[in-house]
C-alpha cells in the first residue's frame, strides 16, 4: 500500500492521528517518569507509611505533570512567536528580492533600449 501524497485529505487525517498517538505516548512516558521519580523520593524517606508514600507520590506526579504542561505550553507559544517572526521576515525578504529583480530587469531593458537606439543612430 502506497502512502498518501502530502496535501491530500487522507494524509492530513493520518498525520493528525499520528500526532495524537505521539502526544499520548509522550504524555504517558512523562507520567511514568514522574511516578518513578516520586517512588525514588519516597524510598529515601523510610519513615513514611504506605498511605503517606502514596499521597506524596500522587502529589508529586500531579505537580510534575503540571510543570511539564506549563513548560510545553510555553514552548508552543514561543514556537508560534518565532514562526510569526520568521514568516514576517521571509515576506520582507521576498519583497526586497522582487524589487531588486524588477529594478535589474528595468536596467537591462533600459540598456537594451539604449543599445538599440545607439545602433540605429550609428547605422544611419
Amino acid at each position: 500500500m502506497k502512502p498518501d501524497p502530502p496535501g491530500t485529505p487522507d494524509s492530513a487525517a493520518n498525520s493528525a492521528l499520528a500526532d495524537e498517538a505521539e502526544g499520548y505516548l509522550l504524555a504517558h512516558a512523562h507520567h511514568d517518569e514522574a511516578r518513578l521519580e516520586a517512588e525514588d523520593l519516597c524510598s529515601r524517606m523510610p519513615w513514611l507509611t504506605a498511605a503517606q508514600a502514596e499521597d506524596v507520590t500522587r502529589h508529586y506526579i500531579r505537580q510534575r505533570i503540571d510543570l511539564t504542561r506549563r513548560m510545553l505550553l510555553g514552548t508552543v507559544e514561543r514556537a508560534a512567536q518565532l514562526r510569526q517572526e520568521y514568516e514576517t521576515r521571509y515576506a520582507a525578504l521576498q519583497r526586497a528580492l522582487l524589487k531588486r529583480h524588477a529594478a535589474g530587469a528595468c536596467a537591462v531593458l533600459a540598456c537594451v533600449g539604449g543599445v538599440g537606439v545607439l545602433a540605429s543612430l550609428l547605422s544611419r
